[in-house]
């Protein structure tokens, strides 16, 4: 997810209406319950906000208050409950090639010192995650990097990116691919006409061969584990951790150190800070650090 943003309050309340009533003790039931799932720290400005994203569901399902419904999710086994939540507080807010500078160092410094060192210890297994994928420009935009620096030679290494997301809804759009051309737009026009094909509505679909080598999956940053076998050499995980308060990015920060090899990148949202995590990386230039080697 290149950023997972949370709509207006006021644009809220014209498309639903008025605003159901929620008291400060319902609030903060859902509050502690988003925070404690997904990690997003709710103010208490964003109460008129969550009663604008929930109220339409709230009526449609037939519940009469949001206590009511608060007990809905901490009771439903299977999570879908909770699964919706997310679709409906968060929403995308993204295109390809943003914070260009980033792809830039990826591309021209980043990926070629991993694939160095890779060479030298007689590897061909890269691996990259894309944490919180929203819904896969930027994803798409490293795979599409990635096979413009190998060429040819990209079949010759287990490449490809794992992009997570926890918002079904986005992943959904990722997986399909297909985006507005507005968001295509700012990148280069050589990758647009090679790595792109427009549909007759206008909008523009990422080839098959791009979509196929990235792997797309459901993941909530929040889990107590993360149950990936091996290290990555490079993880973007921008403008996710805005929503965080400081001792659970702290948390996610040293769980990503953890999971990155060493001599390994760690790139996030230039409005984000690793906090006193900093001494885990080093840091190379604005929002993006590396592991010791």
């Amino acid at each position: 997810m290149f950023e997972q943003r949370l709509e207006s309050a006021s644009a809220l309340e014209a498309a639903g209406g008025g605003l159901m009533s929620i008291s400060d003790e319902e609030f903060e039931l859902l509050r502690r319950l988003i925070k404690s799932r997904f990690g997003i720290n709710l103010t208490d400005q964003k109460k008129s906000l969550v009663v604008g994203r929930l109220q339409k569901l709230l009526r449609s399902t037939g519940f009469a208050s949001f206590h009511a419904y608060y007990e809905h999710l901490v009771n439903d086994k299977n999570e879908g409950a909770l699964s919706e939540l997310i679709n409906r507080i968060s929403t995308n807010h993204t295109y390809f090639n943003r914070e260009k500078a980033h792809f830039d160092y990826f591309q021209q410094t980043a990926l070629p010192a991993v694939v160095e060192r890779l060479r030298q210890e007689g590897s061909r297994d890269l691996r990259i995650w894309c944490a919180g994928c929203s819904s896969g420009e930027e994803a798409y935009t490293l795979q599409m990097l990635m096979l413009e620096y190998f060429g040819g030679d990209y079949g010759r290494w287990d490449a490809g990116i794992l992009a997570t997301d926890i918002s079904e809804r986005v992943l959904s759009i990722a997986q399909a691919g297909i985006y507005p051309q507005e968001r295509v737009m700012q990148l280069p026009e050589g990758l647009q006409r090679k790595y792109f094909r427009r549909l007759p509505d206008g909008s523009s679909q990422v080839v098959e061969s791009v979509r196929n080598e990235v792997t797309l999956r459901r993941f909530n940053l929040m889990n107590e584990r993360f149950p990936f076998k091996k290290p990555f050499h490079i993880i973007f995980c921008r403008n996710v951790m805005i929503y965080f308060d400081q001792p659970t990015r702290e948390t996610l920060v040293g769980k990503f150190h953890q999971l990155t090899v060493p001599g390994g990148y760690l790139f996030i949202g230039h409005s984000e800070t690793l906090g006193r995590n900093h001494s885990l990386y080093r840091y190379v230039m604005p929002a993006v650090f590396q592991k010791g080697a």
